[in-house]
């Protein structure tokens, strides 16, 4: 048997040439701590987080579809796109969501692929954006619309009309859903998505509402294709219009589009919130 000093240094200098066994060396084997005292595992305390909603933002038209041309040669579709990219900015800062985006370039995406991009992500909220024109050009103000298989004024159904439309840059594989269709699939939608939608639309128009100009009566709605989405509650929101002077150069301005943005942000966690509350209460 080695004499204790000589034990001692042999161990020493193993430890200073294996800093493994030097590490184990200092590790308490879990059965020394109390003899025949049972394992202790942590305590699992509340719940996991919920994930994050996804939000996806449709910014309307694109490549070969400009969608309406403002007084002073906009196109809706640049505004649509810097917009939505505002908001994606300020939804993603908040760390309260995930957002996709059905286009993050100048690209034609059939209105089908939208709301098929969105049932993709699984997607918590669909909201579209545009900025559309009318015949008459002292016409301006936001407003927000839902799904219906009959419009609520015929102003309305002009602006869905337009929109719908916008198949026709897809060519001949690309076709616009007949107004028959569009009614069976207005039916389809389950009342709780009828119900989040109108709720979204209505938070919108409350947060725009002290600093946005709106149209009399902005929550509005009609047939119109890319919300058609069974389950996933969808709004369309018109900016303003660019057949009006004064939205269109409100619209160029990436001071103006913040502000939009911000009462989006405002309303998509009013919306959440409430959904919560809800949730809560209903279990």
């Amino acid at each position: 048997m080695l004499p204790r000093q000589a034990v001692s240094a042999t161990r020493r200098h193993v430890l200073s040439r294996d800093p493994a066994a030097h590490a184990a060396a200092h590790v308490t084997p879990a059965h020394a701590t109390s003899a025949g005292a049972a394992l202790h595992r942590p305590a699992i305390v509340g719940r996991a987080s919920p994930p994050r909603p996804l939000i996806m933002l449709d910014p309307g038209h694109g490549g070969k579809d400009p969608g309406a041309i403002g007084i002073s040669g906009t196109y809706e579709k640049h505004v649509a796109e810097a917009a939505a990219a505002e908001l994606q900015r300020q939804l993603v800062g908040s760390g309260r969501y995930r957002v996709a985006m059905t286009r993050a370039d100048d690209r034609f995406i059939p209105l089908e692929g939208r709301v098929d991009l969105a049932h993709s992500h699984k997607a918590s909220l669909f909201i579209s954006m545009h900025a559309d024109a009318l015949h008459d050009p002292a016409v301006r103000g936001a407003s927000v619309y839902t799904l219906s298989s009959h419009a609520s004024d015929a102003q309305t159904a002009a602006i869905a009309r337009s929109e719908n439309s916008a198949d026709r840059f897809g060519g001949p594989q690309v076709h616009a859903t007949s107004p028959e269709v569009q009614e069976i699939l207005a039916s389809l939608v389950t009342e709780e998505t009828r119900h989040g939608a109108a709720h979204m639309a209505s938070s919108i128009v409350s947060s725009f509402r002290p600093r946005i100009s709106l149209l009399t009566h902005p929550a509005r709605h009609a047939s119109f294709v890319v919300l058609k989405s069974a389950d996933i509650p969808s709004v369309l929101v018109e900016m303003g219009f660019m057949s009006n002077h004064m939205d269109e150069a409100a619209l160029r301005q990436s001071a103006h589009r913040m502000v939009v943005a911000g009462a989006m942000v405002q309303a998509i966690d009013r919306y959440f919130a409430s959904a919560s509350m809800v949730t809560r209460v209903t279990g």
